[in-house]
């Protein structure tokens, strides 16, 4: 075998010239008799650390009546734009003849464009006399919290926030005091003060309604134990988009106090509700509920302690839910998809 050195007849082989070690390279390295040797890098790889390339993802919801072919025509529809669907959830009120389906669906790969996805789901969606609604996600939905005094939600909204778990803008805090203003403070969230009285509430609500849909231009709105009660108006304006959050003892123990006086009727369940704001007190849609198991063991501070645990919970489990486009509502009920 031909020596990959030259060597000088009758004489210790000599190290290879330079010339010949870059026209061999590989095969020197191969040779070497260290354990290792670098290799060039590959420039036209791409770094381990970097992040991969965000997928550009939409999700289209969709309900109206039930009917065969509805699921094929909308699968059928993406896959022609070139798009993939990431996932893909339904279900059916067969009371209501009502189908309903939450397509979540990667359009980085289309060969189309937007208008001629939207122009063909319009086509679907009359062609099967359904309701539609798409969110490219282009940008973060922008949030505004409103609460008086108790802090336990706002407080479980804004650290969830910050731990990246509730993917939004918290644009604006309102407040009917001063008392949670440090709160505000400590998450640099601009923080507005409306006193609302008997006589100027009509007029408060209307600065309130400018802030939240003129200058912040939010898209949901928060009611963290607010202890006002919003107008009509109020809701219209942002329909299905305020989500209040209470106790469930609601009807048994409406007004002040509900806590204790559950006590002194020993109930062995409480709860908390989270539902959409509308018109009729307390009566909107239900998105999110939870219970848990009381004993005549616990005081009135356990039972308190245990609804405000519920209460922050069941707030942020419904304020994902709709940020994540999860929630159709329909006869003042929700389809809240997982």
């Amino acid at each position: 075998q031909r020596s990959l050195f030259p060597v000088v007849k009758g004489s210790i082989p000599q190290f290879p010239i330079p010339q010949f070690i870059e026209r061999n390279r590989f095969i020197y390295n191969m040779c070497s008799t260290t354990e290792t040797t670098a290799i060039p890098k590959n420039t036209s790889a791409k770094d381990p650390e970097e992040e991969p390339e965000q997928s550009k993802i939409a999700v289209l919801k969709i309900h109206g009546p039930d009917t065969k072919g509805i699921v094929a025509a909308f699968s059928q529809l993406l896959y022609g734009h070139g798009c993939g669907i990431v996932h893909a959830e339904q279900s059916t009120d067969r009371s209501a003849n009502l189908f309903f389906q939450r397509i979540v669906f990667d359009y980085s790969t289309m060969h189309t464009d937007r208008t001629a996805i939207e122009f063909g789901i319009k086509e679907v969606c009359t062609r099967f006399q359904m309701v539609h609604d798409l969110n490219w996600n282009d940008e973060k939905k922008r949030v505004a919290i409103m609460v008086s005094k108790y802090d336990h939600c706002i407080w479980e909204l804004l650290l969830r926030h910050r731990a990246g778990e509730i993917d939004c803008e918290i644009s604006v805090i309102i407040s009917n005091h001063e008392d949670l203003r440090h709160v505000a403070e400590t998450f640099d969230i601009p923080y507005h003060v409306y006193k609302v009285t008997k006589n100027t509430k009509a007029q408060v609500e209307e600065e309130e309604l400018k802030l939240l849909k003129e200058e912040c231009k939010v898209d949901l709105v928060i009611l963290a134990r607010y202890m006002q009660i919003i107008s009509d108006n109020f809701c219209n304006t942002f329909n299905h988009q305020v989500i209040n959050i209470h106790h469930s003892f609601l009807p048994a123990f409406i007004g002040g106090k509900p806590y204790h006086r559950a006590h002194e009727r020993g109930v062995k369940l409480i709860g908390a509700t989270a539902h959409y704001a509308t018109a009729e007190l307390d009566e909107g849609p239900i998105i999110e509920q939870d219970i848990t198991r009381i004993s005549h063991s616990n005081s009135v501070n356990d039972l308190i302690r245990k609804g405000r645990l519920l209460e922050k919970n069941v707030l942020v489990t419904a304020v994902k839910a709709h940020l994540e486009d999860r929630i159709i509502v329909y006869n003042n009920k929700c389809v809240v998809f997982n």
